[in-house]
């Protein structure tokens, strides 16, 4: 383990102490300070920490990090000055950010806390018995409810395979099968008859993570149905029971008049009796259509109807089910859930998820969508370029998926636990990007901060810096790139120290570069130290059989965005999606999908082709076909001739096919690899063939 020194042992010191104590990262050896009964002192004497007042006592080759957070200028410097080449000297500004984000952390680990709390609090609190289990049907939710309907403590049940709880349990099936079962009755082991909604856990990347079930024990209104027949004794007891419930709930008859609502009704909505009972069903809605008329007209159950409701426009989620009676539709019931306060609490906790995830990489290679042979060869290249520290050169297109990658490659990596720096190389000006790449000293330029700044580079030590749109790099910053690359080391601007680093180099354009050396644009010694794990990433239009599984993912992101509840797409949206070529790739279809889910009706779950804006394709040019060899007037060596020869075979077959690159390399007899060489070798572009 590393091993430091604190220098001024104060509010800030002391802060740093208890930090580096926390998280165990370094060995202190030593806290110094002038004023020996400043309180960091104290704290480093508990800990069994050497103290004093003079931190040249302490300076040796052994101690690998210096905080000095005195604050003093003329103390930073004489510790400049005095510590080994080896020794790290971090100034008091660094340590405090270091100590305000490490603050930052706990405060949000504290606030999740809550917020599960609060979850657990809602979770148990309500009278529906609620189990979960995962994938191997271990329970993993077992609320209050459910521990007073099965009659097994909470504590036993957690952790046990759910037949170990309840044997009849049928939540083993929901997880083969993965379909919803709704209102399905149940005979517990104790007696009791109880009505279950079993539902599938499905994540983000349609995996199945579980299965969860609600219940509710119904033994003893069936008990009062099947011994009293009196009408008025038994409609006294079903208000009873619906009174009673914390759900609000409303009956209306066959004709959608309301005919019953509970106090939980009125309190969620703000409707008293008087606004509701026989008044149409419509009566209630604020935002989204009735669903007991669509029950009413469908005879099927509703679940999971997002609407709002009120004159508060309250946001819930509804459950609706007809009511037959010996064949017959005499009306339906509708359970209403109050969202908002849920919704907030998930708000809050995406809103401290997305905070934290800005200092990290976000994606992996399971975000990665494509099944088409190309994309299969960019993810294996990648994936394989993850485990070496070689620099990676993603090339492709604008919209493709570049960053995407550089994530990906960055968490399979083994420094996926250290910082991953996102730097657009095209969105900043010559000397802006050559400070923020490689920092500068105090005084290198008007406006620069005293004591200097250490560049990106510096802060990715140790991880990975992502460098998009390489190829708009100036000549000079390309020079500097090219030491960095070649020594493992930067200079400052305005500095002349060089300061080693060790930082992984993922580059990406989607400009033709072998054509900026040919124009003088791109150093060609830089070109071959980024090119050494060139991968390809294929535009949209090559891998058009990923659309569908692209759109899914896409609308369920959008879905969560835009709040919507969109669940697919028709056969003839589809199809016009599946003929268009794309020259905006991915990002052009998430647009085009977005845009449709906005000008959808709320209460539409499917994008039709009238939702779609225009989609037209450009005039593709007909390139005349290669003639007869010896009708090719080629010129220079046999070898040089043979080789024009071949770049006219190779564009030939890619128009044959239509640009797509698996078919033409197995027209040609060659694989797939040696067909992307003979690409890089001609400089044939994917729009070459347009």
């Amino acid at each position: 383990m590393q091993t430091a020194m604190i220098v001024g042992a104060g509010k800030g010191g002391t802060a740093i102490l208890k930090i580096l104590k926390e998280t165990a990262i370094l060995d202190v050896k030593a806290v110094v300070d002038i004023n020996p009964h400043a309180p960091g002192i104290f704290l480093a004497k508990r800990e069994g920490i050497k103290t004093g007042t003079d931190w040249r006592y302490y300076l040796s080759d052994k101690i690998d990090v210096i905080f000095d957070v005195t604050g003093n200028k003329e103390v930073f410097t004489a510790l400049r000055d005095a510590r080994s080449k080896d020794t790290v000297l971090i100034p008091g500004s660094v340590a405090f950010l270091i100590a305000k984000l490490f603050e930052e952390k706990e405060e949000y680990i504290e606030k999740f806390r809550n917020e599960n709390y609060k979850h657990d609090l809602i979770f148990n609190s309500t009278d529906d018995g609620m189990v979960g289990i995962d994938n191997q049907c271990k329970i993993i939710l077992f609320n209050k409810s459910a521990e007073k309907i099965i009659g097994i403590p909470q504590a036993e049940a957690m952790g046990k395979h759910i037949y170990e709880v309840i044997p009849t349990s049928r939540l083993p099936r929901v997880l083969e099968t993965r379909r919803v079962e709704a209102n399905q009755e149940l005979m517990l082991e104790n007696g009791l008859k109880i009505i279950t909604t079993r539902i599938p856990m499905i994540d983000e990347n349609d995996q199945l993570i579980g299965a969860f079930s609600v219940f509710k024990d119904i033994t003893e209104v069936v008990n009062l149905a099947e011994e009293v027949t009196n009408l008025k004794e038994i409609q006294t007891m079903l208000q009873a029971i619906i009174h009673s419930s914390d759900d609000a709930i409303s009956v209306v008859d066959e004709k959608g008049r309301g005919i019953l609502i509970n106090p939980a009704y009125t309190r969620i909505t703000g409707l008293t009796e008087e606004q509701v009972i026989g008044k149409p069903a419509t009566a209630d809605i604020s935002e989204g259509e009735s669903m007991h008329m669509k029950v009413l007209k469908t005879r099927r159950a509703v679940r999971g109807a997002h609407m709002r409701v009120g004159p508060k426009k309250k946001e819930v989620v509804v459950n609706v089910a007809p009511i037959i009676v010996n064949g017959k539709l005499k009306g339906s019931v509708g359970v209403i859930h109050d969202m908002s306060e849920i919704q907030n609490l998930n708000r809050e906790l995406n809103r401290a998820r997305q905070i934290i995830r800005t200092l990290e990489a976000k994606y992996s290679f399971e975000d990665i969508i494509g099944q088409s042979e190309e994309m299969k060869i960019a993810i294996e290249q990648a994936k394989l370029g993850a485990k070496t520290p070689a620099t990676v050169l993603l090339r492709g297109e604008s919209g493709t998926g570049k960053e995407l990658f550089a994530h990906a490659i960055h968490n399979a990596s083994d420094r996926k636990y250290n910082k991953f720096i996102r730097v657009n190389c095209a969105a900043l000006s010559e000397s802006l990007l050559e400070s923020e790449l490689f920092g500068y000293e105090e005084g290198a330029f008007s406006g620069a901060k005293r004591g200097g700044k250490r560049g990106l580079f510096e802060e990715a030590n140790n991880g990975s810096i992502f460098l998009d749109e390489i190829g708009e790099l100036s000549a000079n910053t390309q020079a500097k790139l090219l030491r960095v690359l070649q020594e493992n080391e930067i200079v400052r601007v305005g500095g002349t120290k060089s300061i080693p680093i060790n930082v992984r180099v993922i580059a990406a354009t989607n400009v033709n570069l072998e054509k900026a050396i040919a124009n003088g644009t791109f150093r060609e010694d830089l070109y071959y130290r980024l090119n050494r794990m060139p991968i390809h990433i294929p535009p949209l239009r090559r891998r058009k059989e990923d659309i569908p599984l692209l759109c899914e993912r896409l609308i369920q992101k959008i879905n969560q965005d835009y709040g919507r509840n969109v669940e697919s797409i028709s056969e003839r949206a589809m199809e016009q999606l599946m003929l268009y070529d794309w020259p905006g790739n991915v990002r052009e279809l998430e647009n085009v999908l977005g845009r449709a889910m906005i000008f959808l009706h709320h209460t539409e779950t499917e994008i039709d082709l009238l939702h779609l804006p225009e989609l037209k394709n450009k005039q593709i040019k007909e390139i005349s076909k290669p003639r007869a060899a010896h009708q090719q007037l080629f010129e220079g060596t046999l070898n040089e001739q043979l080789e024009q020869y071949e770049e006219k075979i190779i564009k030939h077959a890619l128009f044959k096919f239509n640009g797509n690159k698996t078919q033409a390399a197995k027209a040609l007899g060659i694989s797939v690899r040696n067909l992307y060489y003979k690409l890089e070798k001609y400089g044939i572009e994917n729009n070459s063939m347009q």
